[in-house]
């Protein structure tokens, strides 16, 4: 759970008010995603991505919505997973990622999904810097199913950028 929290942070640094956000830097672009780094202490560098489509299009209110890699050097802490899914989630939901024709579970907390086992992050992303693309599905607190896809390129060259901006 304290890996949760301390995604939340950076999750609420990158959605709120611009005060907030101008400690967030942008390292730089790569095609579809960018890498940040996060001044004050602890130090965070992250990947993120926007998804591409997000389902369904109409009917749904939702806020931002935003996949996080995350590294927190303090902590000897690389490739922590999070996701803004820019609505709450239900008691119990538990989203999935789909990469090709491997699926992996998250746990929710608020509009926060996260990988439960450090393991597994590392399996997730291994699995997405082989794939193209990937799709979280997940159903909101008021029971509305959502799907977002997301695009992979240039995911591998934003978390070297972020490794190297955290590396010291």
């Amino acid at each position: 759970m304290r890996r949760a929290v301390r995604a939340t942070c950076v999750i609420v640094a990158m959605a709120t008010t611009p005060a907030l956000a101008q400690d967030v830097t942008l390292l730089e672009k790569f095609k579809d995603w960018s890498a940040y780094a996060a001044a004050g202490t602890p130090k965070v560098c992250f990947a993120v991505a926007k998804p591409k489509t997000l389902l369904p299009k109409t009917g749904i209110k939702r806020g931002p919505v935003f996949f996080y890699i995350s590294r927190w050097p303090a902590d000897n802490v690389a490739n922590e997973i999070s996701v803004k899914m820019g609505s709450p989630f239900g008691p119990g939901a538990k989203p999935t990622v789909t990469i090709g024709t491997g699926k992996f579970e998250l746990f929710t907390k608020d509009e926060g999904a996260f990988v439960e086992k450090p393991e597994m992050e590392t399996k997730l992303v291994d699995a997405m810097k082989t794939g193209t693309s990937m799709k979280i599905d997940g159903k909101s607190a008021r029971g509305t199913a959502t799907s977002d896809t997301y695009s992979l390129d240039g995911l591998g060259d934003a978390l070297d950028r972020a490794a190297k901006e955290c590396s010291g």
